[in-house]
């Protein structure tokens, strides 16, 4: 993990551990909008919650405080909070092991064996590795040099647990007025992005003037 983002995490996570949640992942880059952080929460594994706007927005207060105080990023920003969705980012060691057996995608900083990019099935993650099924192969692929990860939606499996669910009578598909995290969900295909959010706090940094 970059060293930027290493602090940021070290930030971020107590206020987030202390509302009850964990933080999965954190993006810290320059986009078409401006420079925006995004982290990823979830309910810790087993609590068989879920992460609410409401969450979001809480978390998004708490770590907006923490990074005014610390006042490490010295130019404009924008937080957002944003639970991880079907494509979930994948971080720490204990995160690759809980979904062993799901496909992912991978891509590494220096690469091995002169390749950076992976995409597979997951096999292990130990001793500060991760064993990835590929091209017919596998490879160990140290942890710390995961540039991103994250998983590949199985969507015939979801679109049967949607149909399963539309069978019992708990309601339709999502149609195209129907909307999710802030954007259209597809009726045709489950919602890709985060369950709520991104949520973009209301303490975000500004230029001075």
């Amino acid at each position: 993990m970059r060293k930027d983002l290493a602090d940021l995490w070290l930030l971020a996570e107590p206020p987030i551990r202390d509302a009850g949640f964990d933080l999965i992942e954190v993006q810290f880059g320059r986009e078409h909008a401006g420079t925006v952080l995004r982290l990823f929460i979830d309910t810790p594994e087993g609590s068989g919650g879920s992460v609410t706007h409401e969450d979001c927005e809480r978390v998004s207060r708490d770590v907006s405080a923490a990074l005014d105080v610390a006042d490490n990023i010295s130019h404009a920003y924008q937080l957002e909070v944003s639970s991880p969705g079907l494509d979930r980012p994948l971080r720490r060691e204990r995160d690759f092991a809980r979904f062993v057996g799901e496909s992912a995608r991978i891509r590494l900083n220096d690469g091995v064996e002169g390749r950076r990019n992976f995409s597979g099935t997951l096999r292990s993650a130990k001793d500060g590795r991760v064993e990835i099924a590929c091209d017919g192969r596998s490879y160990e692929l140290p942890l710390d040099d995961i540039a991103r990860a994250n998983l590949i939606p199985d969507w015939d499996r979801e679109f049967a647990g949607a149909s399963s669910h539309d069978r019992v009578g708990e309601g339709p598909l999502p149609g195209p007025d129907d909307r999710v995290g802030g954007e259209p969900a597809s009726p045709a295909r489950p919602h890709r992005g985060g369950a709520w959010g991104p949520f973009q706090g209301p303490h975000s940094k500004r230029s001075p003037s």
